[in-house]
């Protein structure tokens, strides 16, 4: 008789539990839905032509400041970095041969752009890109100018596009009468970020050009060249 009554007491116990369970593996189940509904959207967006990749200021996790952002040129690590445009709007490029073979060691970057672009005016600037599938080959500029003796000054920074914005974090760094402007942030082929097909880090960086201001604004008008519009 006891027996029976603690079998019947315990059945709504273990129903209980293995309600909280299916109800577990049906939010997991509408989570993974959501993330590749989204990859799904942007093979949509791909339609007009242009090429949609995904904008973040982190490198290790996913932020707020996460964006779908448009593109005409192919970030990915399938393409070639080295065919993206000398010529882009009033801006002539030249590539800059990387000498710094203790870089390349200890980075190992799959793919690696390092040019000098200038305008008629004598403004120039630097943009750097690094692609690569191992996580040995980001890291934070500002490490490489702090072990260079400069003093350093991090910020997040939007970027106003065509349509949308993105977002790049700010260095402002600082040595002697040096000053040098970094805007610089990581690219993922989608939502998913999976390892195997790599990130891209896309970092403008230039000489203090009057104000701050302006040459944040000298930045981010090189930067609108490459990307033209922005979804959450």
């Amino acid at each position: 008789m006891s027996d029976s009554a603690g079998a019947v007491a315990g059945q709504p116990q273990s129903s209980q539990r293995h309600f909280i369970v299916l109800a577990l593996f049906a939010a997991a189940l509408i989570a993974v839905a959501a993330i590749y509904a989204r990859d799904m959207w942007q093979t949509r967006v791909n339609a007009d032509g242009a090429r949609i990749f995904v904008a973040d200021i982190d490198r290790w996790r996913k932020t707020p400041r996460e964006r779908a952002v448009a593109s005409p040129y192919d970030f990915s690590l399938a393409g070639d970095l080295d065919a993206l445009p000398l010529q882009v709007g009033d801006w002539q490029g030249v590539d800059i041969p990387q000498n710094n073979i203790e870089v390349l060691i200890l980075l190992e970057p799959e793919q690696y752009v390092y040019r000098r672009y200038r305008r008629d005016d004598g403004k120039f600037l630097w943009l750097s890109v690094i692609g690569s599938r191992q996580a040995k080959s980001f890291h934070p500029p500002q490490l490489c100018y702090r072990a260079d003796g400069w003093r350093t000054e991090v910020a997040s920074e939007p970027i106003p596009l065509q349509e949308g914005e993105i977002y790049a974090l700010r260095l402002l760094a600082e040595k002697g009468k040096w000053t040098h402007v970094a805007l610089y942030f990581y690219l993922y082929p989608d939502y998913l970020r999976e390892a195997d097909r790599g990130a891209v880090l896309f970092k403008v960086t230039a000489p203090l050009v009057g104000s701050l201001e302006e040459t944040l604004a000298l930045e981010k008008a090189f930067i609108r060249e490459f990307f033209t519009r922005a979804n959450l």
